[in-house]
């Protein structure tokens, strides 16, 4: 269910898109503003997926106050006047309110809004499957599982060889990151290994050759692989 807000300088109007919000089952109105400076530093401590956005604000426009936010969150702007709609399609905004505006108008926005928002985390749901975001001493990577050749531990931090590129090590311990990945692509074979079973090139004497690279196999690991291989092969 997407977390709503909306900012008008009307507490009226305000009043009137929360019971609209109320009355549609895809939406949770989380708090109205008058004034935007309140608003900014709600959205920046609380995640929200849409905002109700009035142009016409006292202390700085509805454009303006969206163009500073941290983030972006769904936009429809609701007002009085038509000349900002070209600055709304600039801005993507979902939908164009003009006041007075109906129930019913109000509901087609809003089912505009929930699409959009279904699809967005549809796509974000399959992205998490291709891609890791992990910590390094420098930041956040994010790493394509697809070019994973195998992964390797090091005390407190893995080291992951990628197809390709320079290793990465990251601040992960080997459960961890075996919990964020694909686990019908990769296998634990080894206390200190993690791989990636479509990279196996060959499998001779408890050592599993990858990219040049021969990896042990853990003698707890061993029956695993084997029913994995058996089963994926």
């Amino acid at each position: 269910m997407m977390k709503a807000v909306a900012v008008d300088d009307e507490p009226l109007a305000l009043g009137l898109i929360e019971t609209f919000c109320k009355n549609n089952n895809s939406v949770l109105f989380e708090k109205g503003f008058t004034k935007t400076a309140a608003a900014f530093t709600f959205i920046e401590k609380n995640p929200i997926d849409l905002i109700f956005l009035d142009i016409n604000m006292p202390a700085v426009s509805g454009i303006d106050f969206y163009r500073s936010l941290p983030y972006k969150p769904l936009l429809i702007f609701t007002t009085s006047y038509t000349e900002y709609a070209i600055e709304s399609y600039e801005l993507n905004a979902v939908d164009y309110l003009l006041k007075p505006f109906t129930p019913k108008r109000f509901e087609t926005a809003l089912n505009k809004a929930t699409q959009l928002y279904k699809l967005i985390h549809q796509s974000a749901a399959a992205d998490d499957v291709k891609y890791l975001m992990l910590k390094a001493d420098y930041g956040v990577i994010k790493i394509k599982q697809s070019e994973i050749l195998f992964i390797e531990g090091l005390d407190n931090y893995l080291k992951i060889h990628l197809l390709g590129q320079s290793p990465v090590v990251v601040r992960i311990t080997m459960k961890a990151l075996l919990d964020k990945l694909n686990t019908t692509e990769f296998i634990r074979v080894h206390r200190s290994y993690i791989i990636p079973i479509h990279r196996i090139e060959s499998v001779k004497q408890k050592l599993i050759s990858i990219a040049g690279e021969e990896i042990p196999i853990g003698k707890n690991y061993e029956e695993a692989l084997k029913n994995y291989i058996k089963d994926n092969l």
